[in-house]
């Protein structure tokens, strides 16, 4: 009756030691996006493309270059060291689900001292030399009766899959910021081209006011305009190459290439940015890796609680030895030389200054913290696509307006010029509305590059085409393979 008493509690108590039940934090999502129309949910067959989602730009050049990153990046490099060094972790953690068995072979000789203490024999102790060959063989188990190996296990896999989405927001923020790069180089290659027109149409400019004032028609303060107008642009011309040179450099390393080594072609900035399709905020949860790290990361910190309370309760372990122990090697292998033992033991923490329960409070406290930072992780998801999507519909706005703003700035340089031509303006009004034209130019230019990157930005926010459920086969699962390993 005691003993069946005694396994009762013992059942109770393992059944509580067993760590908390894990359940994903509850997060408040909105029912969808604030941001109106052309924006709309994605239907089946309408989504992201996964794995490469840069295909949506439809660009070979930014295509090469993704490809070459995702092979050679080297930050991208150390997150697959990092998720490899995850996955040893957690093969490491899981081998003690499995008895422990070692065996070893030794072989000694030895005289024993025949001046030795007699502690009270009768008769002196003589001098004695013997050999002693020994074939041992020791078993140790942990019996998990309290969860510690098990919620250890779960600790692990919860951070090795933490580190498969550790990898995966790498490769997404390694994409985007080469996507984001690559369209900043490509804005700053047609403002170059604007401000290079505008070079040579100042130029052009300069000989006609110099012809004027040569025949008396313009005076010397319509040159001395003209010039520091061109200086000015050839000016503006050398600092945005110097951004271009930066942008140029960060491909390079991002593809992990010398920055000498790199050179992108100049092209012209003549595409529009890609219908991306939006999920439900709901979905946007399981879409972004970067929130599937900071679940996970709550889920290990859940089955440390699990394994700091099983430290509060005995740790229940068998051991046994077994094997052939003899003076004669040539008697080793005889049955009479064989020996084994086998025995368990508990042990069970009583006075350690309160350690144990600091460290219960500890584990409780850090699974707060991961919960805080998975719910700031969603939060900042919503933020970053509500931003992205009222940025594209307001620089999509903008970009129209600003089309029409430059063939203004067009007609009035015309007038301007025949105005000139014709005496009835000074210079001053020719170079005010060159200053117009290239001005607005210039922002178009940097408005549709702005349109661009932050399709990229939407993109990286909605998760890149990724999907939390590559997740469920990463883990290490007992296994009788690995039960038999060394």
């Amino acid at each position: 009756m005691r003993l069946r008493l005694l396994g009762m509690a013992l059942i109770s108590a393992s059944a509580f030691a067993a760590g908390p039940k894990y359940q994903k934090p509850d997060v408040t999502v909105p029912q969808n996006w604030h941001a109106p129309a052309p924006w709309h949910d994605a239907v089946p067959g309408d989504s992201i493309p996964k794995g490469s989602w840069w295909t949506l730009f439809n660009d070979p050049e930014l295509n090469q270059y993704e490809n070459r990153a995702m092979a050679n990046n080297q930050t991208l490099k150390s997150a697959v060291a990092r998720l490899s060094q995850a996955r040893s972790f957690a093969q490491i953690t899981a081998s003690d689900l499995y008895p422990q068995l070692n065996g070893g072979v030794s072989a000694a000789r030895q005289r024993i001292s025949g001046n030795r203490p007699t502690l009270g024999a009768v008769t002196s102790p003589r001098p004695d030399t013997e050999s002693t060959f020994q074939i041992p063989f020791n078993l140790n188990y942990e019996i998990d009766l309290f969860g510690r190996v098990r919620n250890s296990v779960w600790s692990a896999n919860a951070g090795y899959q933490a580190s498969a989405a550790d990898l995966e927001n790498v490769r997404l923020i390694v994409s985007a910021e080469l996507a984001g790069d690559f369209f900043q180089l490509r804005e700053l290659d047609a403002e170059m081209a604007v401000v290079r027109k505008a070079i040579d149409f100042e130029q052009a400019g300069l000989k006609l006011v110099e012809n004027r004032h040569t025949g008396g028609a313009a005076s010397g303060l319509d040159v001395a305009q003209q010039q520091t107008f061109l200086d000015a642009s050839i000016a503006q011309l050398s600092l945005l190459q110097q951004q271009h040179d930066q942008f140029e450099h960060a491909l390079a390393a991002l593809q992990g290439l010398p920055a000498s080594s790199f050179a992108a072609p100049v092209r012209a900035l003549n595409v529009e940015p890609p219908a991306v399709p939006l999920m439900l905020p709901s979905e946007l949860l399981q879409r972004r890796p970067d929130i599937a790290e900071a679940e996970r990361s709550v889920a290990q910190a859940n089955a440390r609680i699990g394994v700091a309370r099983a430290a509060l309760y005995p740790s229940i372990s068998l051991s046994g030895a077994a094997g052939l122990l003899s003076r004669d090697i040539l008697k080793l292998i005889d049955a009479p030389s064989a020996f084994w033992s086998l025995g368990v033991a508990a042990v069970e923490p009583i006075i350690n200054g309160g350690r144990n329960r600091a460290v219960l409070q500890n584990t409780r406290a850090v699974y707060d913290e991961n919960v805080a930072n998975y719910r700031e992780s969603s939060l900042v998801a919503f933020q970053q696509v509500e931003d992205a999507l009222s940025g594209l519909n307001a620089l999509s706005a903008a970009y129209t307006a600003q089309v029409r703003a430059v063939g203004d700035a067009e007609r009035a340089l015309n007038l301007a010029n025949a105005r000139y031509t014709g005496g009835l303006v000074t210079y001053l009004d020719v170079i005010t509305a060159q200053e117009t034209l290239l001005g607005n130019e210039r922002l178009s230019t940097q408005i549709l590059g702005q349109r661009l990157t932050t399709s990229v930005l939407l993109v990286k926010a909605l998760g890149g085409g990724w999907d939390s459920a590559s997740l469920a086969s990463v883990g290490i699962k007992p296994s009788l393979k690995q039960a038999l390993q060394q």
